[in-house]
């Protein structure tokens, strides 16, 4: 099983159009995909008293069904500030207070950045490598940048760069095979 992670709690995230066409070309080769984004985790599981109050029944659920039965995460991720977004930061910080090892040890990520400007967030995944190496999370090393989206992307979401659609494809393939 492969889980897809939009990194952002931005409810019109650019980053969350595009994880559809990696949840597509997976969807494509025959894969179980599920597929999480940050704006639909209730914002109240996010609070000062998070560490020391057992777990919202949600994020139970959602690490109990999805993110334990995981093998390989995908995690797409937008530019904020020259890094990565907080509330990625804030989820997996939560979901590491039951169950860590189980949540994260001895399994696989990928990372993929998606950004306005021209770097393609290579910062952020860098940031996002380190903390999941510390979870003993192995990581692909092909990080995958996305720069200029708006290049790559119209605002529905559809790509109009004719390259992308064959790097998400190879990207997804040495994805499946790592």
């Amino acid at each position: 099983m492969i889980t897809i992670i939009v990194g952002t709690n931005r409810s019109k995230s650019e980053a969350g159009k595009f994880a559809k066409h990696y949840e597509k070309a997976l969807v494509n080769k025959g894969e179980t995909v599920h597929f999480i984004h940050l704006k639909d985790i209730p914002s109240d599981l996010y609070h000062s008293e998070m560490y020391d109050e057992p777990l919202n029944e949600a994020l139970v659920t959602l690490q109990d069904d999805i993110m334990i039965p995981t093998e390989k995460f995908i995690f797409v991720i937008s530019e904020y500030n020259g890094g990565m977004p907080g509330a990625l930061k804030m989820f997996i910080d939560v979901l590491s207070i039951r169950l860590r090892n189980e949540t994260f040890s001895n399994k696989k990520a990928a990372i993929v950045g998606v950004s306005a400007g021209r770097a393609g967030n290579i910062r952020g995944m860098e940031h996002l490598t380190g903390i999941l190496n510390y979870l003993n999370t192995t990581v692909l090393p092909n990080r995958q940048p996305y720069s200029s989206i708006h290049n790559i992307m119209n605002k529905s979401g559809e790509l109009i760069d004719s390259d992308s659609e064959q790097i998400i494809l190879n990207h997804v393939n040495q994805i499946i095979n790592f």
